[in-house]
């Protein structure tokens, strides 16, 4: 069974997060979300509990929009609390998150060409702390997803 670990700040003005939420609530019902922003929208994030969703997966998916070129501020308030020494890693912790997957899957208003450069994917470079992270927990880093033109598409669906 797959976690989802939504880091949209705003959920209910999002088109695209929204639809992808709902279309899983709806298609896959077993799958886990758990919307950090809504759970804790004083930033003040039940560290345990994060753990233990975490330890009942073995697929974690992070769903998230592009903000200013890195993910929301309470995801990464939730990395940096959740993914702990002697739990993510460490003498103690590097066997609780070990072969579980991590897939980044993330939103991005812009088309693909801004992100572009001589043919080379800048977003690759904006999700290096995330693959880092993973690789350091001896999680397997699964090729992201990308959603792209969310603001172009939206427009078109508007007209």
């Amino acid at each position: 069974m797959a976690l989802i670990i939504l880091g949209h700040p705003n959920i209910e003005q999002s088109v695209a997060n929204k639809t992808i939420i709902e279309n899983v609530q709806t298609n896959m019902p077993d799958i886990e979300i758990r919307n950090i922003h809504q759970l804790y929208p004083n930033y003040q994030i039940n560290v345990q509990e994060e753990q233990a969703a975490l330890l009942r997966h073995n697929l974690i998916i992070l769903q998230y929009p592009l903000y200013c070129l890195n993910m929301p501020a309470i995801l990464k308030i939730w990395f940096e609390q959740v993914l702990t020494y002697q739990f993510a890693y460490g003498s103690k912790g590097d066997k609780k998150l070990k072969n579980k997957k991590l897939l980044p899957s993330l939103t991005i208003g812009a088309n693909q060409e801004v992100y572009q450069q001589d043919g080379y994917n800048l977003v690759d470079d904006f999700l290096q702390p995330v693959k880092i992270s993973t690789i350091y927990m001896q999680m397997q880093y699964l090729s992201p997803i990308f959603y792209m033109a969310c603001h172009r598409r939206l427009k078109a669906t508007l007209k």
